[in-house]
């Protein structure tokens, strides 16, 4: 399909610069965008690429000044990255969807199965699970028994859903498993990223709330809780029982002991270790234990002078001694 830079505008509510009648049919990066292509630009990082792009469209937000003439059609908008990703919303919802259950794919007798749900190969479903509407499961996904899986869920490939939270008593001979007889609830509009692992509760349930987004690679330990809308990019890990507010934004590898609770709108770092509750919303964490950023950039400023404070310290202290030496002779 082809739209033309007009066609585009109108849709997204933007204002064309160059030729209205350029046409795209893909989309592509633009530091490595074709002719035929339509692309953005919204990070200052990348300003340089509108000089050279051979995109025949970009995207651009409308306070950008350009330091001369380009190439290109633009079309600026209030939010670049927005309305890329509206286009690109769009472009997908054109594409046919998959519906059905594969054959290949493993699904209880007791199981509920809702309306236009996709299961791909491979896939397990187990005794008296429950999923919604609109819900699509790609390859290789294991929903284990009693799990609840709501509408319009997106659960990517290898992703396993209610194994057994790691739970074990120690004994005089090693350590005794604690039965998990709890299961993992889905609410509607999540999205789960492949090879994830969401653990069943020791009791109770294991709770992703609505339109949460989670990355690849991430654990979700037994009895835990992720309020609505919040996002964790990849290799996240939480122990048993947090609990996470709503909106918030976690980055990749950052870890979360158990029994905590997370504020609602909370930011945690990139690989951010943070080991108890936090103050309230909004707040800010980076580092291992994470701490308020300002905090966190005065001790690293402080890295880079401990050699030489260390060879202070050693002088003094060698100077000490040679003090307390030469008072001894005198007495």
């Amino acid at each position: 399909m082809q739209f033309t830079a007009k066609q585009i505008a109108e849709f997204i509510g933007g204002r064309v610069e160059g030729n209205e009648q350029a046409t795209v049919s893909t989309f592509a990066k633009i530091e490595e965008a074709t002719e035929g292509a339509i692309t953005f630009l919204s990070n200052p990082k990348y300003t340089s690429y509108i000089y050279d792009t051979k995109a025949s469209i970009v995207l651009v937000n409308d306070d950008l000044e350009l330091e001369h003439p380009v190439e290109s059609t633009l079309i600026r908008v209030a939010n670049a990255y927005e309305c890329v990703a509206k286009l690109m919303q769009m472009y997908a919802a054109s594409l046919p969807k998959k519906t059905g259950i594969d054959p290949l794919a493993f699904v209880s007798k007791t199981a509920e199965i809702g309306k236009d749900v996709y299961v791909g190969p491979f896939t397990y479903i187990g005794e008296g699970v429950k999923i919604g509407d609109g819900t699509r499961i790609f390859p290789n996904v294991t929903i284990y028994d009693g799990c609840q899986i709501g509408q319009n869920v997106t659960i990517h490939a290898g992703a396993v859903i209610g194994a057994d939270g790691f739970g074990f008593a120690p004994n005089t001979d090693g350590y005794e498993k604690i039965p998990q007889l709890g299961i993992v609830i889905i609410e509607d509009n999540v999205e789960i990223g492949a090879n994830t692992c969401i653990d069943r509760s020791t009791m109770g349930e294991t709770i992703i709330h609505k339109g949460v987004k989670l990355d690849n690679l991430i654990q979700v330990a037994h009895n835990c809780e992720i309020g609505e809308n919040t996002v964790m990019s990849a290799q996240v890990g939480m122990a048993g029982s947090t609990k996470i507010g709503a909106w918030c934004m976690v980055g990749g590898q950052a870890g979360f002991s158990g029994h905590i609770k997370i504020a609602d709108k909370t930011f945690v770092g990139a690989q951010s270790g943070v080991i108890s509750n936090t103050k309230g919303n909004g707040e800010q964490l980076i580092g291992a234990p994470a701490v308020n950023p300002k905090m966190y950039f005065k001790a690293r400023a402080l890295d880079a002078k401990l050699p030489e404070m260390y060879r202070q310290i050693a002088q003094l202290q060698r100077e000490l001694e040679a003090i307390k030496e030469k008072m001894s002779i005198e007495f």
